[in-house]
């Protein structure tokens, strides 16, 4: 009888289960009431006295190889079902990911950072609470100065010489001051002007502005620059220049692309010309060089600047520029294919 004991010990310690219904027919199986320890220990009197310790000891260690073999396969088994409750079937394949859209103020300027990049622009940065220095002053825009009405400015209530910059030269400002030439930057962010919100306008909005100081530098310079870039966003290589007038810039001029008239969308962009403003430029006014610390007998420069927004407008066919700051996954979804 202790050697049958014996082998059912050797069964406990070997048994496995795969579930809970398993272990609790195992269970039952040495530990119910009609189960087989209470088997043995019916059978206790039966056996002679001088086997009657070594039989009880027998049937004790079967009683704890039992007990602790369902605690531990209980234990096991919860532990499973818990992962399981917490990660699923980890063989099914994974939930499907939606993916999102680029707004189209960011898709275009990546797009104009690109190009530029390729002729060896690279990229600045600069606050958007700007002083009265590097947004006006030293873009030989004094104070009182008549071309300051140009841009209608928001100015910090609590200090009159801090306001919400109206275009990124100040940028360029900063970029000159801090660095010596040859330069060759874009500054692309937000700028702020208190102009009434419409279909067209916004009280704020988006600019890149492009700077390139340097030996020798002309307008054939800058020409052949913006001929590249409107050939390269637009894919339209007829521009021409109109004059016009900067403070910061002399000569300036307005640059044009001719967009074409082939459809009646054409018609309406360009009011019949077939041509279309999209930016204005010119060469850096020696003064501008001096506030900045450059010599300007020995250096020159153009600059350039164009709204995000509006090349936005023109590139995806927007008729309302607020469509671009209201956050309207409808509209926003549009461009979940566009790189």
């Amino acid at each position: 009888m202790i050697e049958t004991i014996r082998e059912h010990i050797l069964q406990v310690e070997n048994f496995t289960a795969e579930d809970k219904a398993a272990v609790e027919a195992f269970r039952i199986k040495y530990l119910g009431k009609k189960g087989l320890l209470n088997d043995f220990f019916a059978e206790f009197k039966n056996v002679p006295n001088e086997q009657k310790k070594e039989f009880g000891q027998s049937i004790n260690q079967l009683k704890q190889a039992a007990l602790h073999k369902v605690d531990s396969l209980t234990k096991t088994l919860e532990h499973n079902s818990e992962q399981e409750g917490v990660f699923g079937d980890l063989t099914r394949p994974g939930e499907p990911i939606e993916l999102g859209a680029r707004h189209p103020i960011s898709i275009v300027k990546n797009r104009i950072i690109e190009i530029f990049s390729r002729i060896g622009f690279n990229v600045s940065e600069g606050p958007e609470i700007e002083d009265d220095w590097h947004n006006f002053t030293a873009l030989n825009l004094p104070e009182y100065h008549p071309a300051r009405d140009m841009q209608d400015t928001f100015f910090v209530q609590t200090d009159p010489d801090v306001l919400l910059r109206t275009h990124t030269s100040s940028v360029q400002v900063r970029y000159m001051e801090n660095n010596q030439p040859p330069i060759r930057t874009i500054s692309p962010g937000r700028v702020y002007r208190n102009e009434a919100i419409s279909a067209r306008s916004h009280c704020f909005f988006h600019q890149v502005e492009g700077l390139y100081i340097d030996k020798d530098v002309s307008f054939a310079d800058l020409k052949q620059t913006l001929q590249y870039f409107t050939t390269e966003l637009f894919g339209k290589s007829k521009i021409r220049l109109r004059p016009s007038y900067f403070p910061f810039t002399e000569p300036s001029a307005e640059v044009d692309v001719y967009w074409g008239l082939e459809t009646e969308t054409d018609y309406k962009m360009t009011k019949g010309t077939g041509w279309l403003e999209i930016m204005g430029c010119g060469m850096v006014d020696p003064n501008v060089l001096k506030n900045c610390g450059i010599d300007s007998d020995e250096y020159s420069g153009f600059a350039f600047g164009m709204g995000i927004d509006r090349i936005a407008l023109l590139l995806h066919q927007i008729s309302d520029i607020r469509l671009l700051s209201e956050n309207d996954l409808r509209f926003l979804e549009q461009f979940r294919s566009v790189l």
